[in-house]
Parts: structure tokens; sequence; C-alpha cells
């Protein structure tokens, strides 16, 4: 070795130990330690960051549910109140058309009412005049009947058929049965005829 190169090596060497003595004498150590921890920190500080976000966002999502369910209910809620209300409407409109119905009815009657009334008061009118008649003409009928039986004895039933004349003269000895077809004859041959049963003797 030469005489230089060993004043290289001692240089070295110095230096080396120079540089353990500046390392073990500086506080690497610890600023190395300290930015771990700062590292650490920063770590943790960003998982719980992470966290607190994803419940964040989790509680959103929920919320969003909770909302859309809201938004649903409040949506089949006004869709049945829609159809209550025409059902309503519809009930609304079927009164009316009854109460029209109804009024049309009543004012209906009310004219057959006054009707009626209006035929009674023509009937207890017809009622009074049949009563006068009654009063003044069948006496007369009667009256009338019973000189034509005393004059003719010719008594004729009532229940007949329209153009039969159907009766008896009530003679001296026997009672002679009539029976004309009017409809047969005219009015002066049954007249003539029934005159015929009549006696001229007195």
């Amino acid at each position: 070795m030469s005489q230089n190169d060993a004043l290289h090596y001692v240089d070295l060497e110095n230096a080396g130990e120079a540089l353990i003595e500046l390392i073990e004498s500086s506080k690497a150590e610890n600023a190395l330690r300290a930015a771990r921890n700062k590292q650490q920190a920063l770590f943790d500080h960003h998982m719980e960051a992470k966290r607190t976000v994803t419940q964040l966002l989790n509680s959103l999502v929920h919320a969003e549910e909770l909302v859309g369910q809201k938004l649903l209910d409040l949506e089949s809620q006004k869709n049945q109140m829609m159809r209550d209300l025409e059902s309503v409407e519809q009930e609304v409109q079927q009164s009316l058309a009854k109460s029209h119905t109804l009024d049309s009815e009543i004012q209906f009657l009310q004219r057959e009412l006054e009707r009626l009334r209006e035929n009674e008061q023509e009937i207890q009118a017809l009622q009074q005049e049949v009563d006068e008649d009654t009063t003044e003409v069948i006496p007369s009928a009667i009256y009338l009947a019973q000189l034509y039986f005393k004059v003719t004895k010719i008594k004729l039933e009532l229940d007949t058929e329209p153009h039969i004349l159907r009766g008896a003269h009530y003679g001296t000895d026997l009672a002679s049965p009539i029976n004309i077809d009017t409809s047969s004859r005219s009015p002066c041959e049954v007249s003539d005829e029934l005159w015929s049963l009549v006696s001229t003797d007195w």
C-alpha cells in the first residue's frame, strides 16, 4: 500500500466514524418515529372519515327509501281519495236523479189528486142531480107504470134483451104471455099487437 492509499483509507475511516457519531448524536430516530406516528394518525383519521362518510351515505340511502315509500303511500292515498270522491259524486248524481224523479212523481200525483178532487166534485154534483131526479121522476114513473097496468093489464119484464119485449097480459080468466122481437117488427106493429090484447069492455 502506498502512502497516499493509506491516507485515503484513514480519511474514509474518520469520515465514517464521524458520520456514525453524527447519526447517533442526532434526533433522526425520534423524527422517524414522529413521522410514523403522524402517518398512522393520518391513516386513522382517513379511516374514521371513511366510516363517517359510509354512515352518512347509508343514512342518506335509508332516508331516500323512507321518502320514496312515503311518496308511494301518499300517491296511493291520493288515488284512493280520488276513487272515493268519484264514488261520492256518482252517489250525489244518483241522488239528484232520484230527487228529480221523486219531484216529477210528486207533481204527477198532485195533478192526479187535483183531477180526482174535480171528479169528486163532478160526481157529487151528478149525485145531487140524480137524487133530485130520483125524488121527482121515480114516483111519477111508478105512478105511470101502475096506471098503465090498470088500464092495459100488461106487465112487462125489465131484465130482457134490448130487442125482446117479454111479459104477460092479465085478462079476466087467465094470463097471456107476451114475447115480441122488436127487431123484426115496426113500432106500429108492436103497438097494435099490444093494444089488441087490451079489452074494450068497460
